[in-house]
């Protein structure tokens, strides 16, 4: 079963690991991508910019766009995996292994298509 694994953080944690952490984070990261390459369980990853994002909402016939999900937000989806796995234990565990889950969370759903 597919699992998507979305990692959260803030601005503001980010920015910390500039000075604080980002070696170990960068670290963990190709550590997981490439146990989950070599077990065959990687489908995606990839991490997302914060910024020049867009909100897309129809009304009626009307295509609203508008600029965000905006930073001032606490949190915003950083990055994310797409794994195939036998099941959510082991989603959950992949997704303990992130080094996001030491200051923010990681959210695992399963994909239903």
């Amino acid at each position: 079963m597919q699992y998507m694994l979305l990692i959260y953080g803030s601005e503001e944690a980010w920015n910390d690991l500039a000075t604080n952490g980002q070696e170990a984070l960068d670290a963990a990261h190709r550590e997981v991508f490439a146990d989950l390459t070599a077990s065959g369980e990687l489908v995606l990853s990839n991490e997302l910019n914060p910024s020049g994002a867009k909100v897309v909402r129809r009304t009626g016939d009307r295509l609203l766009v508008t600029d965000g999900p905006f930073t001032e937000s606490k949190e915003m989806i950083g990055g994310f995996y797409i794994v195939d796995v036998e099941g959510v234990d082991r989603a959950i565990e992949i997704a303990g292994r992130l080094e996001e889950t030491t200051f923010s969370q990681v959210e695992v759903r399963a994909v239903m298509h």
